[in-house]
């Protein structure tokens, strides 16, 4: 069985002219494929929003989205320089308590033993 397609319809008659001698204008006769274009029309409409509510009046979103990843990038790296400063500054802080047990304890005074008490 073959499918054959289906039959084309006569291309509509010009409407008689109105009261006045005046003629319907061409875009409001009858149209074989108005449901077509009525969905076709839907759907650009649907996509004309859905790019104005994601990137409003401008395209500025899209070169937003592209700076991102710097961003995140840039935080990384002061992560990275803050925890280098702190690890720098507990080794020195290490090698000064290293230095001091070395040397022959506290320079300061005992603690628990009151001056003239030794």
């Amino acid at each position: 069985m073959s499918r054959s397609a289906p039959p084309v319809p006569a291309p509509p008659e010009p409407p008689a002219p109105q009261e006045g001698g005046q003629r319907v204008p061409e875009a409001f006769h009858f149209t074989p494929n108005a449901e077509q274009y009525v969905l076709q029309a839907d759907a650009l409409r649907r996509r004309q929003l859905r790019a104005a509510i994601l990137y409003g009046s401008s395209r500025y979103w899209r070169r937003r989205q592209a700076v991102w990843p710097a961003v995140i990038g840039g935080l990384i790296l002061i992560a990275l320089i803050c925890g280098g400063i702190a690890v720098h500054a507990a080794f020195q802080k290490q090698q000064e308590i290293n230095e001091e047990r070395r040397n022959g304890g506290q320079s300061g005074p005992v603690f628990g033993v009151r001056s003239g008490q030794e």
